[in-house]
């Protein structure tokens, strides 16, 4: 039997419980701000091609008000926003020099509304159309026949 008091896992403080959240809603605005900027980026002619590209798309998605992979999903529904969104708007900025990157972080954080990508939700309701047409036709082809 455990007495009182001995070997208790340390737990973190409260002003490291605070610091953490406040370094996490600090990374998540940015995250924002950056994908804000990226918009911009992605629709600025001095920006290389490779970095419209991959901004282009990363935006996209990022501004769709439909997840390509639904939160619901376990594991994968959060993998996309949490890591591969993350990583991708990284290797974009990466990509855009940092002058012209800088000048959009400035005009992004001005911003009053955030871009909505209606054609990114149109194109991700097409493509989960094709995926549940595809597994009807499987099903019925496996099944029914």
């Amino acid at each position: 039997m455990l007495r009182s008091g001995s070997n208790r896992i340390p737990t973190p403080g409260r002003k490291h419980v605070v610091a953490m959240l406040t370094e996490l809603t600090s990374w998540a605005r940015s995250i924002k701000r950056d994908t804000v900027a990226l918009y911009f980026a992605a629709r600025d002619p001095r920006t290389p091609w490779y970095a419209k590209l991959l901004s282009g798309v990363l935006v996209a998605y990022a501004l769709s008000p439909i997840d390509l992979i639904p939160d619901f999903v376990p594991i994968l529904g959060y993998l996309d926003d949490l890591l591969l969104l993350p990583l991708g708007i990284w290797v974009a900025i990466r990509l855009i020099p940092r002058p012209l990157m800088e000048e959009h972080r400035a005009r992004a954080a001005t911003a009053s509304e955030p871009p909505v990508s209606k054609i990114a939700a149109a194109a991700i309701v097409v493509i989960w159309a094709g995926v549940t047409a595809l597994i009807g036709w499987w099903a019925y082809s496996t099944f029914l026949k």
